[in-house]
């Protein structure tokens, strides 16, 4: 990343302005008693319309190992006459060329991730979040398969939970071999591809996504129980939960080795148990007359006025479409199943 005059004008949080936000935020959920239901407001994790935020993140390459891969992380300002928010650029470039090293056998990966929290009146500052059911990224995507990183405070610090990011125009992978001809899904993954890192998202893991365009932006629910422990970019047996409660670092990585650029724009990710009316408001704000509506099972429904008749019959129709016909990345699901074959 490299630092600019407004990168550097933009500082991150000391550690009383952090104690003071954190012992506010945990004062405003006991005062509401939200620990004792379901929370309904989503929880911003890493919020990019916020300079700082990028101050308070790192980019990764291979370059580290003596491999030519770029990593960035830019901010870009808000544009009103578009609704474009201002986000983060994830930009660099792939290269699986090889150091002179004889060490070091793989390249062609690049990612970021939020920095150390730091400390607050109480210790190492973590995020908990336990109480939520999906983490939220607010994308928009050149269509390479990025992977979602979650770090803990576990046992084993390399330890990472992942999960693909899948959006509406997703490309699936050639399969990528190793110098020796091994399949490298075969050396990543021994027993088998789990679901949530396969180029075809179930069902069950990619929830919703709204876009203005076949490049526009687009909001996927990642299920949490649906991230796969991983060390080093191996699967991990035996499988073991993810820490909610004490949440390290969230980022964003590319290894699919595939050479050439890549930009990603994000412009929020957070915690949330589904999307709530202000999340849709925003999400109409943002993506525009051309937005495709919330997939089913993800529209929460906490909303006084929601449940009507009337609300029903639509969701019933909606619910009645065949799975081809049907509108957001679920129904794209049979559009992969073409690529993939």
């Amino acid at each position: 990343m490299i630092p600019t005059a407004r990168c550097l004008a933009a500082k991150q949080s000391g550690f009383i302005k952090r104690s003071t936000e954190e012992l506010a935020r945990l004062t405003r959920i006991a005062w509401n008693t939200e620990g004792l239901r379901t929370p309904t407001k989503p929880y911003h994790l890493l919020d990019f319309e916020d300079e700082a935020t990028i101050v308070g993140c790192k980019t990764m390459a291979d370059r580290a190992v003596g491999g030519f891969s770029t990593s960035s992380l830019d901010y870009v300002p808000a544009e009103p006459s578009t609704n474009t928010p201002a986000h983060a650029r994830f930009h660099g470039s792939i290269s699986t060329k090889l150091p002179k090293d004889w060490r070091v056998q793989r390249t062609g990966y690049a990612a970021f991730r939020n920095k150390d929290r730091g400390l607050w009146l109480f210790g190492r500052l973590f995020w908990d979040i336990d109480p939520y059911s999906y983490l939220a990224l607010r994308v928009k995507s050149d269509g390479r398969r990025y992977t979602v990183n979650i770090q803990t405070d576990s046992i084993d610090q390399t330890d990472i939970h992942q999960h693909r990011l899948y959006t509406r125009h997703h490309r699936v992978n050639n399969k990528s071999t190793h110098s020796d001809g091994t399949a490298e899904a075969d050396v990543l993954y021994p027993h088998g591809v789990p679901s949530a890192l396969s180029d075809v998202p179930p069902p069950s893991t990619v929830i919703t996504t709204s876009t203005s365009g076949p490049e526009g932006w687009e909001t996927i629910l990642l299920p949490f129980n649906d991230f796969v422990r991983t060390n080093h970019g191996m699967v991990i047996e035996p499988q073991t939960s993810l820490l909610r409660q004490r949440v390290k670092s969230i980022g964003i990585g590319l290894t699919d080795r595939v050479e050439g650029p890549y930009d990603l724009r994000i412009h929020r990710i957070w915690a949330t148990n589904g999307m709530s009316e202000d999340e849709i408001d925003e999400e109409r704000l943002i993506c525009g007359p051309n937005a495709l509506p919330v997939d089913e099972g993800v529209s929460t429904g906490w909303s006084a006025n929601r449940g009507t008749d009337k609300d029903d019959q639509e969701l019933n129709v909606e619910r009645k479409k065949p799975e081809g016909k049907r509108k957001g990345l679920q129904g794209l699901r049979s559009e992969w199943d073409e690529r993939r074959n």
